[in-house]
């Protein structure tokens, strides 16, 4: 449970590095980078402890797993609510697909 909590704090502050920067386009791209790296210290500070944690509880390839679906989830939200995007259907059949992925990545743990 430690482990996905860290991930979603890691995926929330590589996101805003990421993408956040995408309503600023008027910013010098020097300054962007800057910044997003700034911010992806935090995310590094998150991530490291939670894939620490979580070896041994799970394999390397479902750490992964794990970290990306919680990538998608938080950038699903971040999309909607700051970037104003809604989802069209073909993500969302996207999305289903790859929780289907997971759920084979776990297989052994049902």
């Amino acid at each position: 449970m430690l482990t996905t909590l860290l991930l979603f704090c890691s995926n929330t502050f590589m996101t805003i590095a990421w993408y956040g920067h995408l309503r600023f386009r008027d910013r010098p791209l020097v300054l962007v980078i800057v910044v997003s790296w700034l911010i992806a210290f935090a995310e590094y500070c998150f991530q490291v402890p939670a894939n620490r944690i979580g070896y041994g509880e799970f394999s390397g390839y479902q750490l992964k797993i794990i970290q990306e679906i919680i990538t998608l989830i938080v950038f699903a939200v971040f999309a909607y609510f700051y970037l104003k995007e809604s989802p069209r259907w073909n993500y969302i059949m996207s999305f289903v697909c790859l929780v289907g992925a997971v759920t084979f990545a776990f297989w052994d743990r049902l």
